[in-house]
C-alpha cells in the first residue's frame, strides 16, 4: 500500500512558474511540494543566452532555473523529480495526487506543468536539438548573429520568429509544408525583408551535420525537386502542446488544451490554481511565468488561510 502524505500546496510543474511558486509558497512557511517527471526548468533549461529576463545582462537558461531552485529549496520546498504522476482526484477536499511511490493529500494544487513544443519528426532532431536544432528563437536567436537561419512553421508563431530573427539572420529561409496562415500585416512585413525567402508547399526531410547542423534537405511539393540549403541553425514553430492530459477529466479545458484562469490564476475548482504557459492567456514569456507562479503562490496562501479558519 503506498504511504499517504499531507501537504499545504503541491505544484506540478517545475518550471519557471512552479518553482517561482515554490518559492513563495516556501517564503510563508508552507508545507509545498512540486512534482516533475520531465526537466527541471522545462523547455528554458536548454536556452544557451536570455536576453531578455530583469536582473541579467545575459544569462544560460540552466543557471536562471538553478539560481530559482536554489532560492525555492532554501525556504523549505522539496522539489521531487522522480515520482512521475499516475492520477489527480481535484474536486475532492482535500486533493489527491497519485504517483508512482505516493499518494498525496494536498489543500491546494498549483498546476504549472507547461507544454512543450511539437518536435520536427525526423529521426536526427534529437541528435541536433541545442546544436542547430532550436525551439526558442528569444533564448537563442542572438547565437546566429550573421549567420544563415531557417524556421520551420506557417502560423504566427513561426512568422513572428521570422520576422524577429531577421535581425540577426544573414539569410533566412523559412519553410513550411502547406501555405502561410499568419495574420496579413506579418506576412506582408516578411515578404518585403530581402534577405527571407519563403518555401511553400515544401517538407523538411532530412538533417545533416557532424557536430552540429549543417543542412536540411527539402522536398518541393509541387515541383518534384529536392534541395539541399546550407545553414547554420533552424528554429522550430509546428505548433505546442500543453501537458494537460492529466487534468482533462477534472478541469474544462481550451480548445487547443489549455487551462482558463484568470489573471488571478483561478481555475473553476476552489483551491486550484493554473500558472505559466499552461494557463490560458495572450502573452507567455519567462517573467510572465513567474507573475503567474507568485499570484499563485500568495492567492494560494490567502485560500489556505480562510480554509484553515473554517475548521
Amino acid at each position: 500500500m503506498k504511504e499517504r502524505i499531507h501537504k499545504d500546496v503541491v505544484i506540478i510543474g517545475a518550471g519557471m512558474a512552479g518553482l517561482t511558486a515554490a518559492l513563495y509558497c516556501g517564503r510563508m512557511n508552507l508545507d509545498t511540494l512540486v512534482l516533475e517527471n520531465g526537466l527541471i526548468g522545462g523547455q528554458i533549461a536548454n536556452a544557451t543566452d536570455i536576453e531578455n529576463y530583469p536582473g541579467f545582462v545575459s544569462v544560460k537558461g540552466g543557471d536562471l532555473i538553478a539560481t530559482v531552485q536554489t532560492q525555492a529549496e532554501n525556504f523549505g520546498a522539496v522539489i521531487d523529480e522522480f515520482d512521475e504522476i499516475e492520477k489527480v482526484s481535484l474536486k475532492t477536499s482535500p486533493k489527491i495526487i497519485e504517483t508512482q511511490e505516493k499518494i498525496y493529500e494536498a489543500d491546494v494544487v498549483i498546476i504549472a506543468s507547461g507544454m512543450n513544443r511539437r518536435k520536427l519528426p525526423l529521426p536526427e532532431e534529437k541528435k541536433f536539438s541545442g546544436r542547430g536544432v532550436h525551439y526558442c528563437e528569444l533564448c537563442d536567436g542572438h547565437a546566429y548573429d550573421g549567420k544563415i537561419i531557417a524556421v520551420a512553421g506557417g502560423g504566427n508563431a513561426a512568422v513572428d520568429a521570422a520576422n524577429f530573427l531577421t535581425k540577426y539572420a544573414k539569410k533566412l529561409y523559412l519553410i513550411h509544408r502547406s501555405e502561410l496562415r499568419a495574420d496579413d500585416f506579418s506576412q506582408k512585413r516578411l515578404r518585403a525583408n530581402e534577405k527571407v525567402t519563403i518555401m511553400l508547399q515544401t517538407d523538411i526531410k532530412a538533417l545533416r551535420g557532424d557536430k552540429r547542423l549543417e543542412e536540411v534537405e527539402v522536398f518541393d511539393k509541387k515541383s518534384g525537386e529536392v534541395k539541399t540549403l546550407s545553414i547554420d541553425g533552424i528554429f522550430v514553430n509546428i505548433g505546442v502542446e500543453p501537458n494537460t492530459q492529466l487534468f482533462k477529466d477534472e478541469l474544462t479545458l481550451t480548445a487547443g488544451g489549455r487551462i482558463p484562469a484568470g489573471e488571478d490564476c483561478k481555475t473553476e475548482i476552489a483551491g486550484v490554481f493554473a500558472a505559466g504557459d499552461v494557463r490560458e492567456k495572450e502573452i507567455r514569456q519567462l517573467t510572465t511565468a513567474a507573475a503567474d507562479g507568485t499570484t499563485a503562490a500568495l492567492l494560494a496562501e490567502k485560500y489556505l488561510a480562510k480554509l484553515h479558519e473554517t475548521k
